[in-house]
């Protein structure tokens, strides 16, 4: 049985700065701009990709209007799980929290597939000559990710710092880079705008694959706990992730498709899905070989960085739902550092063991060549997460309109307006994630089409857990409630 001092994680820890960054790095900005903005201009709208990433910049912006008012009336680890039950109830919170459980921790194992193939498979035997196994490469770095989480929030948050501004650096490096040689036209502007640009191709995909770039953004709810003024740093540090994180992703998309022309765009980035090295080797263009070299190595980084945040955000997940009895007690212990140690362990050891899975049960192509992690495992964690957390994300939107009109709060534009827009917007991005979830996942098995399925068993899972808590255990039930309302009333005015 855990005691008072070590179920709580450790307070004023983090301030504005130190959660953009963990937030920031979750997003792994320069992973996005090789993967993710060449599938969301190949698939999407082509050259119109940098509005699409200002729509839904615009969309989160508003649902953060609400979220920012819910925060100043709760403070917890619980992320969105602490918002669903303040705002629909301990079932769905319930639900919400396991869906956002499952998300996370698929998503740390799912990241070690990338973070071991690009380490062991590209970047040593480009750079050294030598290549490891994915999984080898993959669990190296996964050791060196559970000691910095456990010696504490702040250690993370100062190694994140770092590896952000490495990243950002290379990014803004070639936009710059390209502004000089091709330059950001005004028609080139115009153009991105043109309706005919815009909606070219799918708008709808391409909304689709922007919205996946910004996962991670919601960490902010999982540190109040740990922040410096909570009720003002978190809302602070929700809005200035979602806008450097908008700003960077458009400057960027932007950047590829005036390298490409913006017309040709879409044609020249289908071209290279095969091979997946459309940013790399702009960046080799614009910025040079060396440059180049030095993006592979930055990407490991950039993986090594996101594997570290997401893994700190599935053990307070873990955390909380074990302080409130939901998952075993056990779960909810913190070392000296204040850092969820054993919540940490588990999100370790199920990483490691879904991805040995992949390694035991090897899949094959015709030739009876290997797959690669990215083709396997990489599919099963990241698509599944990315619904996941897509979902949890519309029922907190939705969790805030209807927390805000139960107490029939005056204020209708930040706890009407805004959040119920934000909802729609979400609510239409999970809609589309599960009709298009091959595309999201990037693999037509059907072991990950089958996967979505898995959030439906945790929905009716939720609902079940509920009834027995609240008819067999109602005290574990009232307690869903009753740990939310505990840290209310610690957190600072």
């Amino acid at each position: 049985m855990s005691t008072p001092e070590n179920d709580s994680l450790k307070r004023n820890q983090l301030g504005v700065p130190s959660i953009v960054f963990l937030v920031l790095a979750a997003v792994a900005p320069l992973t996005v701009a090789i993967v993710v903005l060449p599938l969301a201009i190949a698939f999407g709208n082509g050259g119109g990709i940098p509005v699409a990433v200002i729509i839904v910049a615009i969309a989160l912006l508003l649902f953060a209007v609400g979220y920012a008012a819910i925060t100043k009336d709760l403070v917890s680890a619980g992320g969105f799980y602490a918002i669903a039950v303040k705002g629909l109830g301990r079932p769905a919170g319930l639900v919400t929290g396991i869906i956002a459980t499952l998300g996370y921790n698929f998503f740390v194992a799912g990241a070690l597939g990338t973070i071991g193939f690009f380490t062991g498979a590209v970047v040593l035997p480009a750079l050294f000559g030598i290549e490891v196994h994915w999984y080898v490469a993959a669990v190296i770095l996964f050791v060196i990710v559970f000691l910095l989480a456990r010696s504490g929030i702040h250690v993370s948050a100062a190694v994140l710092g770092v590896a952000l501004i490495l990243e950002i650096a290379i990014l803004v490096a070639f936009a710059v880079s390209v502004l000089v040689q091709v330059g950001f036209s005004i028609e080139a502007f115009t153009q991105a705008f043109d309706p005919t640009i815009l909606v070219g191709g799918s708008i709808w995909i391409g909304l689709l694959l922007v919205a996946t770039a910004f996962i991670g953004f919601e960490a902010t709810a999982l540190f109040g706990e740990e922040a410096k003024d909570p009720r003002r740093t978190i809302p602070r540090a929700t809005y200035a992730a979602i806008i450097i994180i908008g700003v960077l992703h458009a400057i960027v998309g932007w950047a590829i498709v005036s390298a490409l022309g913006v017309p040709e765009a879409q044609a020249a980035a289908l071209d290279s899905i095969a091979a997946g090295d459309l940013v790399l080797i702009l960046i080799d263009t614009y910025l040079g070989p060396i440059v180049g070299a030095i993006s592979l190595v930055l990407l490991v980084v950039s993986l090594f960085a996101a594997q570290l945040a997401f893994h700190n955000s599935a053990a307070r997940y873990l955390f909380a739902l074990g302080r409130a009895r939901v998952l075993p007690r056990w779960l909810a212990t913190t070392n000296r550092n204040g850092a969820p140690q054993r919540a940490l362990l588990v999100n370790f050891i199920f990483s490691l063991v879904v991805a040995g899975i992949f390694v035991v049960f090897v899949e094959t192509d015709p030739e009876g060549n290997p797959l690669p992690p990215v083709l396997t495992l990489v599919p099963v964690g990241l698509g599944f997460a990315t619904l996941a957390v897509m979902i949890v994300q519309a029922i907190a939107a939705l969790s805030v309109v209807v927390y805000f009109r139960r107490k029939r709060d005056p204020r209708w534009w930040s706890t009407f307006i805004a959040p119920g827009i934000g909802f729609i917007a979400l609510l239409v991005f999970s809609i589309m994630a599960i009709a298009n979830f091959t595309l999201v996942a990037g693999s037509e098995a059907l072991y990950v089409q089958l996967l979505p399925w898995l959030l439906v068993l945790a929905v009716v899972g939720g609902l079940v857990y509920a009834h027995y808590l609240r008819t067999k255990r109602p005290d574990i039930y009232e307690g869903l409630n009753n740990d939310l309302e505990r840290f209310d009333e610690l957190a600072p005015v």
